[in-house]
């Protein structure tokens, strides 16, 4: 249990791809617009980091070390493939919202860098874990980013799906910039110098 609560912690709060790491930047900045499609993004990335994470540690011992890199873009690709033709057929409104950004998951450097850090030497447990932890954090960051953009730019919280709000009185007059492209990166900002300086306030205090 220790292992399954450490991973966890790791993935969402010590190493969030996000605020901690600043990886996976490109979907990260270009999706958020709305709640929804951050966690989209993010529970797409989670199957996939979850599926190659399984399989590259079943694998560990089999790949040479000469071609994993290429062993681990191929293995990364067919989960991209099977998660684009199922949202294709049961999510059709997602994938068209998402766009080029679900093929680019296999790039993305919070996959590949998980398979290289931690699924190519540890046993499919620890793995599974680690997956479900970096996925976590890296869904929640997404969300949280595109909620705040949401509600600023459009005055809604998760729009288009069941659990829609209407955040913003009808009198509000959106603050389009927020759904725009500096809207990502002012709102990224803001939140990473809240939770930076909420970390230097803590080492302080242990210093104490």
């Amino acid at each position: 249990m220790s292992m399954i609560s450490d991973r966890l912690k790791t993935g969402i709060i010590n190493e969030n791809p996000i605020f901690v790491q600043v990886i996976g930047m490109c979907p990260t900045l270009a999706v958020t617009s709305s709640a929804v499609n951050g966690a989209g993004m993010g529970l797409a990335s989670t199957a996939v980091l979850i599926g190659s994470n399984v399989v590259i540690s079943l694998l560990r011992k089999v790949i040479p070390k000469e071609i994993r890199i290429p062993a681990f873009i191929v293995i990364i690709a067919t989960f991209v493939t099977i998660l684009q033709f199922l949202l294709q057929g049961y999510a059709p409104a997602l994938n068209d919202q998402l766009g080029i950004f679900i093929p680019l998951i296999v790039v993305n450097c919070l996959i590949l860098g998980r398979a290289e850090a931690y699924a190519s030497k540890n046993n499919v447990f620890s793995s599974i874990f680690d997956a479900i932890g970096m996925g976590l954090g890296f869904t929640l960051s997404l969300t949280v980013l595109g909620g705040i953009r949401e509600i600023f730019g459009n005055g809604t919280l998760f729009d288009g799906s069941a659990l829609a709000l209407r955040v913003m009185p009808a009198s509000y007059d959106p603050a389009l910039i927020m759904v725009l492209a500096p809207g990502a990166f002012i709102t990224l900002g803001i939140l990473m110098a809240i939770l930076n300086q909420r970390t230097i306030n803590k080492r302080k205090k242990s210093k104490q």
